[in-house]
Order: C-alpha cells, then sequence, then structure tokens
C-alpha cells in the first residue's frame, strides 16, 4: 500500500467563548488556517484534490458546506473541490484519516484534513434547540426501543465514567491541575509558536488558567447534586481551526515537499453510547493491534481531555507512562474546539515530536455517540 506523509500542519490559537477570536466568523477562521497551509508548504493550491474539513454543529454560519466556503473565502482556485463531515469531537481526525486512505489507496494524491468550530457564535446544544423548535427528535423509534428513555449526554457519560472506575472528585481536581500547568509551560516556552497562525491580533492559546488552584476548583460545584463533574474536570467551549496537508510520494516529489511524518495507522471503534466517553480505550488497542506496536513503543500521546475521567480510565486500562500523555496540557486548559480539535491535537503531537526528537505519536479521542478514534503518526 503506497503511504500518505503530512507535509504541513497549522492551526489558529485556541479562543474562549469570550475571547478574540469569538466574533470571527467560522468559514474566515478555516479560510485564514488553508491559506497559511498553502503559504507554508509552497504548494500550487490548485494541485490539491479536495479539502476535508471537520465541523460539528453545522448550522448557521457553520452550515453549506463550510469546507467548500472556507476554500473559497480564502481566495484560492474555485476548481477545488471541498466537503464537511460530522464525527462528532473526531470530525477533523477523520478528516486527516479520509486524506490518508485517499493517498493510500493510490485513488488521491494530494488531499486538505481540516477542521473549524467557533463555539462562541454556534454553541453547543444549537442542534437539539433547533430539533426542539422543528418537534422531531435528532432520535427515532429504533433508538428509543434500544435505550429506553434514560438521558444519553456527555455530562452524564462522563459520571458513568467516575461511578465505574472510581474516581472522586480530588482526582479529577488534580489531574485538571496538572494540564493547566503543563499548558502555561508549553505557553511560556514557546512550544507552540511555529504551529500557531495568529488570528484577530492574537497568537496564544487563550483557555490556560494561570491562577487556578485546587482549592479554587473545591469551591465549584458539581454540575448535579452528588457528582463528580464540575467546570474545572470538563473541557472548554472554545474557537478554533487547524489544517494538515496530506501527500503522496509522488505528489512529495512533485511539488518538491518536506515530509514531517508518515500516517502509520489508523483505527476507528464503537463503544458503549451511554458511557460515550469511552471509546479511547478500544481506539487506543485497536490502532496498537493493528500497527503491531504496544503502548510502551509510543513515545508520545494525545488523548483528549473532553473531561477528566476521560484520560484517567484510559490511563487505568492501558498502563502508559503519563510523563508521555499530553505533555503540553490537553482541553481542559487550551481548550476543545469540537471540530478542529483533531486537527488541532496532531498539529500539536507532530511539532512536539520534532521538539523533543521523538519518532511515534498517537492521538485518540471519544466522540458523542460512543466513538473513538486511533492515528499513529511516524516522523521522517
Amino acid at each position: 500500500m503506497a503511504e500518505a506523509y503530512i507535509v504541513g500542519a497549522v492551526r489558529t490559537p485556541i479562543g474562549t467563548r469570550k475571547g478574540a477570536l469569538a466574533g470571527v466568523h467560522p468559514a474566515d477562521l478555516g479560510a485564514h488556517v488553508l491559506r497559511e497551509l498553502v503559504d507554508r508548504t509552497g504548494i500550487d493550491p490548485s494541485a490539491v484534490e479536495d479539502v476535508i474539513m471537520g465541523c460539528v454543529v453545522q448550522l448557521g454560519p457553520q452550515a453549506g458546506d463550510i469546507a467548500r466556503t472556507a476554500w473559497l473565502s480564502a481566495g484560492l482556485p474555485q476548481s477545488v473541490p471541498g466537503v464537511t463531515i460530522d464525527r462528532q469531537c473526531g470530525s477533523s481526525q477523520q478528516a486527516l484519516h479520509f486524506a490518508a486512505q485517499g493517498v493510500m489507496s493510490g485513488t488521491q494524491d494530494l488531499v486538505v484534513a481540516a477542521g473549524v468550530e467557533n463555539m462562541a457564535m454556534v454553541p453547543m446544544g444549537t442542534n437539539a434547540a433547533v430539533s426542539k423548535e422543528l418537534g422531531a427528535s435528532p432520535k427515532g423509534d429504533g433508538w428509543a426501543e434500544r435505550y429506553g428513555d434514560q438521558e444519553i449526554s456527555q455530562f452524564r457519560g462522563a459520571q458513568l465514567i467516575c461511578e465505574k472506575w472510581g474516581y472522586r472528585r480530588d482526582d479529577l481536581e488534580r489531574f485538571a491541575l496538572e494540564s493547566h500547568r503543563r499548558a502555561v509551560r508549553a505557553i511560556d516556552e514557546g512550544r507552540f509558536a511555529g504551529q500557531i497562525t495568529p488570528v484577530a491580533g492574537t497568537d496564544t492559546d487563550e483557555g490556560a488558567r494561570r491562577d487556578t488552584s485546587l482549592e479554587q476548583m473545591a469551591q465549584l460545584k458539581g454540575l448535579r447534586e452528588g457528582w463528580e463533574i464540575t467546570a474545572a474536570v470538563s473541557s472548554q467551549m472554545s474557537v478554533g481551526a487547524g489544517a494538515l496537508l496530506v501527500a503522496s510520494e509522488r505528489a512529495v516529489q512533485t511539488h518538491n515537499l518536506t515530509p514531517l511524518a508518515r500516517v502509520h495507522t489508523l483505527a476507528v471503534v464503537g463503544d458503549d453510547p451511554v458511557y460515550m466517553l469511552t471509546g479511547p480505550i478500544p481506539a487506543t488497542a485497536a490502532a496498537l493491534r493493528r500497527s503491531g506496536l504496544g503502548i510502551d513503543d509510543i513515545d508520545l500521546f494525545e488523548v483528549n481531555e473532553a473531561f477528566a475521567p476521560v484520560v484517567l480510565a484510559w490511563a487505568r486500562e492501558l498502563q502508559p507512562d503519563m510523563d508521555r500523555v499530553n505533555v503540553n496540557g490537553g482541553a481542559m486548559a487550551p481548550g476543545h474546539p469540537l471540530g478542529s480539535t483533531g486537527a488541532r491535537l496532531l498539529t500539536t503531537l507532530l511539532h512536539e515530536l520534532e521538539r523533543s526528537d521523538k519518532e511515534t505519536g498517537l492521538v485518540t479521542m471519544c466522540c458523542g455517540g460512543g466513538l473513538g478514534t486511533g492515528t499513529i503518526i511516524q516522523r521522517v
């Protein structure tokens, strides 16, 4: 099978819902990273065969195939098509999978994988509000027959994980505090500088809290009475975009591109939609099994911190070296702009592998509906 190489990766800063990026139209956010990706790689944009963009809440300013809208908004050639996909939080990671699969199959040579989400402009839950207005649930009779009328939500899923794996609030808060500490250190040491293209006058992730503490976290109320989950141990409502360029060996030679990493292994799995957030456990196992690698063969991990118990349960089951996991913090600190987070994690991982002179990295995410994504990349 042909190899698929990542030859460029860039992202915006991650903005908060009241920060500098909040008012930037998501099509313009997407356009910004697409234009920057073309500039950084020096590629002739007319040679790109498709733009695959992840976006979760495809309503309002994020509707109408934002991949196509963002590409055209960037002033790039009309001849290049675009498609927008939704695998929930794993959408732009799945965009990379589809791009790599197109190249590996030999049917494409040069594909952009990207993601965008402005949760300030199009909040999470907007789909539910529209469904209520229309008087039609997103789930039909078959779902109700299978799962009954029990609550299905990411918040309940996070709490169920705490109950199943025995995590208490102080476990979660210590992990969250470390995420902020690592993110602040990464910002101060300039670890993100090379991967970020400034937008709206800012070049720094806005979500990491320098002044947070266990004492402050302890003052927050649980999302519900008796729950371990609080805002402090949850990912933030965020704004951001990211993009990667995937190339075949032929495209690398034809366009004089520099491979940064090869796409080593791809995996996607289904898991319990009630627990919802446990997908990274079987997704990581599937990626390792398919790759022939063991957990100790992975130099760096990016495990999306949708909620603290997601990563803690994953770590309990797979027993990684936690010094290799989310070394620059995770979504509880910089933030989690849904459809763009996969591209952000892959971009951050790629740059950190280079910075620390490591070879192999794995990204895994939990996704709504009880899904899990796993990607292994290897520097070349």
